[in-house]
Formats: structure tokens, C-alpha cells, sequence
């Protein structure tokens, strides 16, 4: 089975298919399991929010729109919010700085190599504050309340951080 048949295997989960959804696991469990390492680097916790997220990708099939992305983005955003709710839960020790983000590791058949290096580019060309922020949010799973603690600044203030840092992120990429 090709990738662009993975909207079919989505669809026969979604009519409760088993065989379906073991093909659709073989075909997207590195790559989940990728995602949830990013956020919480211990094994067994990322082994406990895999299956979490699979159980969520069995319950919500249905919900899958091709219309609003490919199914492997949909299914990431799965694994990626479920390991962000554990780890904001459990509290691990150790979290990744975000200086220290491991882009390369971003590499996947939905993000081009290309891609990957205007990201750091622009990325690049924010100052250090907003680049820190924008990492710790958006790829490190912190929400505006953990930052606002954190940074001791308003929740408003680094809402208003984080848009103006993607505004400016996002001007970079598209021009």
C-alpha cells in the first residue's frame, strides 16, 4: 500500500476495521513515535503516550478531513498533543532547552530539506528572546501560562510575543 493510500486506511478505521488500522500503524508508528521522543525522551513514558495517541487515532478516524492536511500530519498532531498533555502532567526532569533543539531531527517526508533550512534560517534572524519563545511553544509543547510563569510576564504579554514572533516568521518565509 502506498503513502497517499493512507486516507483509505483512515477511512476503513474509521468503520472499525482492525487489519486497517494495524496496516496504518506499521506505516506511521516510527514516525509517531519520532514525534512523542521529541517531547518526552523517556522510553517508557513515550511508549505509554504512543498508545495513547493510536487509541485516540482508532476513537477520532472519522474526524480526519483530507481536505485539511495529509493523514500522517493529522495523525502527528495527535501524537504531539497527547505527549505534550503527559509531559505537562507528569513534569519530567530534564526538559530540552530550546537553544538546544534538534532540528535535524524534524526531517520526514512532510517537511523538505528545504524547508528545514529556511525555517532555521528565519528562525535565525529573530532576535534570541522571541526565537527562545517560539521554540519553548511550538515545539517544546509550553503553553502561554507555563511561559508567563516562567518568563514572570503576563500571559497577555507573551501571547502578544509569541504573534508578533510568528508574524515575523512567517513574513521571512514567505518573502
Amino acid at each position: 500500500m502506498a503513502a497517499e493510500d493512507l486516507p483509505d486506511l483512515l477511512m476503513a478505521i474509521a468503520n472499525g476495521d482492525r487489519e486497517a488500522f494495524a496496516r496504518f500503524y506499521q506505516r506511521t508508528s516510527a514516525k509517531l513515535f519520532g514525534v512523542i521522543l521529541r517531547i518526552l525522551p523517556e522510553r517508557s513514558v513515550a511508549e505509554d503516550a504512543m498508545q495513547d495517541a493510536y487509541a485516540k487515532i482508532w476513537r477520532n478516524a472519522a474526524g480526519f478531513d483530507a481536505q485539511r492536511g495529509s493523514p500522517i500530519t493529522w495523525a502527528a498532531t495527535i501524537a504531539r498533543n497527547v505527549a505534550i498533555d503527559l509531559r505537562r502532567r507528569e513534569r519530567p526532569a530534564g526538559r530540552q532547552r530550546d537553544e538546544d533543539f534538534d532540528f535535524d531531527s524534524l526531517t520526514d517526508s512532510a517537511v523538505s530539506a528545504e524547508q528545514l533550512a529556511a525555517l532555521r534560517v528565519c528562525l535565525e534572524r529573530l532576535d534570541s528572546e522571541q526565537r527562545a519563545l517560539i521554540l519553548a511553544a511550538y515545539l517544546n509543547g509550553e503553553s502561554r501560562e507555563e511561559l508567563a510563569e516562567r518568563l514572570g510576564h503576563p500571559t497577555g504579554t507573551i501571547k502578544s510575543w509569541l504573534h508578533r514572533g510568528l508574524a515575523r516568521l512567517r513574513g521571512c518565509l514567505d518573502g
